[in-house]
C-alpha cells in the first residue's frame, strides 16, 4: 500500500526522491517476502538430497536483496547527477505529505523487524532496508521543505543521491558477506593456522592436511581435517579419545565455536595413498 501511495506521488510531484523511496519500499516488500520464504524453508528437515536442508536459503535470500539495492542505488546515483544540470518542477507541499506517509510505513516495519534483526543474514538485509528507507523518507521531507522555503529544484537531486549513498555502503558490506558464505570461505574470525597449530599441539598428532573450514549459514560454521596420528592409535584404542580431543579442541578454542566437525584419522604415510593434493 505504502508502495503504491508514494509511486502515485512521485507522478504527481515529478519527485526522483520520492520516486526512488518508493522503489526502495518494493525492494522492502520483495525482501520481507524473501525473508519469509527463507524462514519457512530454513525449518525443513535434512534429507539424503540436501544433507543440510534449506539452511542456505537464507543467505541466498539475502544476496538477491543485496543485488537488487545495489541496483536500484546506482540508477538513482546516474539519474541524481543528470537533475542537478537538469532539474524539473517539484510539488513540494504534496511531497511532504507522500514523504510522511512513506516514514510512517517505514517506523511501523523497523518495530515489526526489531527483535529478530540480528538473528542471520536475511532478517538482518530485511532491516537494513527498512533502516534506510525510512532515512530516504526523512530526506524527502527535508528536501520538500527546501524546495517550498526556498525554490532550489536541484535539492530532489542531491536528496535522492544521498539515500544511494546510505544505502550502497551497507549493501555492498552484506553482498560481500554472503558472496563470502557462497564461496564457502573460511569463516570470519577463524583463522586455520591457529586450528592447525592447536591441532598440532595435541598429544599424538604428528601432521594435520587437507584442513578446510566454511559456513552454511548464519550460525552454521563447520570444519573437516585429515590428521596424522601415531600408528599406535589405532591398536590400544586411544583413536577415540584422539577424536573427542580435536572437536573439543575445535569447539572451545577460538571466536568461532565449531559444533560440526569431521576427522579422518591416518596412521603415518596414508597420505601417500589418497589422491589430489594436500595441504
Amino acid at each position: 500500500m505504502v508502495f503504491i501511495v508514494q509511486v502515485i506521488g512521485s507522478i504527481l510531484t515529478g519527485s526522483l526522491a520520492l520516486l526512488f523511496d518508493s522503489a526502495h519500499v518494493l525492494t522492502d516488500a520483495g525482501g520481507l517476502a524473501m525473508a519469509l520464504l527463507a524462514a519457512r524453508l530454513m525449518v525443513r528437515p535434512a534429507n539424503s538430497k540436501r544433507t543440510w536442508g534449506f539452511a542456505r536459503a537464507e543467505v541466498l535470500a539475502a544476496t538477491a536483496q543485496a543485488a537488487v539495492l545495489l541496483a536500484v542505488g546506482l540508477v538513482v546515483l546516474v539519474e541524481g547527477v543528470q537533475r542537478l544540470f537538469h532539474p524539473t518542477e517539484i510539488a513540494s507541499q504534496e511531497m511532504i505529505v507522500f514523504g510522511a506517509i512513506g516514514l510512517l510505513g517505514n517506523i511501523v516495519s523497523m518495530f515489526v523487524l526489531m527483535g529478530g534483526r540480528n538473528k542471520n543474514f536475511n532478517m538482518r538485509a530485511a532491516f537494513l532496508e527498512v533502516v534506510n528507507d525510512a532515512l530516504g523518507s526523512v530526506a524527502v521531507i527535508v528536501a520538500a521543505i527546501i524546495i517550498s522555503t526556498t525554490g532550489w529544484m536541484q535539492a530532489d537531486a542531491l536528496v535522492a543521491m544521498l539515500i544511494g549513498a546510505l544505502i550502497l555502503p551497507r549493501t555492498v558490506k552484506l553482498l560481500l558477506e554472503t558472496i563470502h558464505v557462497l564461496l564457502e570461505s573460511t569463516p570470519s574470525g577463524l583463522d586455520l593456522d591457529e586450528v592447525r597449530k592447536h591441532i598440532m599441539e595435541l598429544e599424538h598428532v604428528r601432521g594435520v592436511h587437507d584442513l578446510h573450514a566454511s559456513q552454511i549459514a548464519t550460525g552454521l560454521p563447520i570444519l573437516s581435517a585429515h590428521v596424522v596420528v601415531d600408528e599406535g592409535c589405532f591398536h590400544d584404542g586411544h583413536a577415540a579419545k584422539m577424536l573427542d580431543a580435536l572437536q573439543h579442541c575445535v569447539a572451545g578454542h577460538f571466536d568461532v565455536s565449531v559444533e560440526h566437525s569431521t576427522f579422518q584419522l591416518e596412521p603415518v604415510g596414508h597420505a601417500e595413498h589418497e589422491h589430489g593434493a594436500h595441504h
